[in-house]
């Protein structure tokens, strides 16, 4: 059973949605054959910014043309969301930067099977450690920590190695009506929008599991192969 979620490093509803999304997924019996497909998405695709000095909450302030005092108070209610999953937001050390070397690094640690633990990883050096997630010796760092090779690792965020992948997974999104992350599609028959409490990913991943594996049999009769009719 085959998960995707198309996330962004720079979402915080995609790092909630990804602890309720684990939590929920270890409450259920079958959670061994699930495979977790993580997706490139970039909020910001433009975003160019390498000042260090431009705050999470100027920028959002800017971007959404709201009052710093009511994206403040958006960043408090999130906190206490992080904090009720074990996520420590400290959103006055986040670094704006744009996150298509992070997603780059994610490809590159999914072809060792580590594209949920690269995910982890980034989420932390973004939210709660205050790193520049577009600085390509931070991401070597996070990529030796994440047991993988340093020198391809700057071979990768130096080059155009996976750019075409980034971007396929953001059309990819765009064609299926993607808007917003987090998004999860379960098995290509249902789709989860949002940072979904662990009950609510339970309840969709079970009617998943019912109707696609547990449900899905097929009926044999007389048929021809490659070998001749039978």
């Amino acid at each position: 059973m085959k998960v995707q979620i198309w996330s962004d490093v720079m979402c915080p509803f995609c790092y909630i949605g990804k602890k309720n999304f684990e939590a929920a997924l270890e409450k259920l019996p079958f959670k061994e054959i699930v495979e977790i497909e993580w997706k490139s998405y970039q909020l910001d695709p433009d975003l160019n910014e390498s000042s260090n000095t431009l705050t999470i909450n100027d920028y959002l302030a800017q971007r959404k043309g709201m009052p710093v005092q009511q994206i403040e108070q958006m960043q408090q209610h999130i906190k206490e969301m992080g904090n009720a999953v074990g996520i420590d937001f400290q959103m006055n050390k986040a670094i704006v930067a744009n996150t298509m070397l992070a997603h780059k690094l994610i490809h590159f640690a999914a072809k060792s099977n580590k594209a949920n633990e690269a995910e982890e990883l980034l989420f932390k050096l973004h939210f709660t450690d205050g790193k520049n997630i577009a600085d390509v010796t931070t991401l070597v760092n996070a990529a030796e920590e994440l047991g993988l090779d340093t020198d391809q690792a700057q071979y990768i965020l130096t080059s155009d190695s996976f750019d075409y992948e980034v971007k396929q997974d953001i059309l990819e999104a765009r064609n299926i009506g993607v808007s917003g992350v987090p998004f999860f599609v379960l098995n290509n028959k249902y789709a989860v929008s949002g940072a979904q409490p662990i009950d609510a990913f339970i309840e969709a991943l079970t009617q998943t599991y019912n109707e696609t594996v547990i449900n899905k049999t097929i009926v044999e009769g007389d048929s021809c192969g490659i070998d001749g009719c039978e």
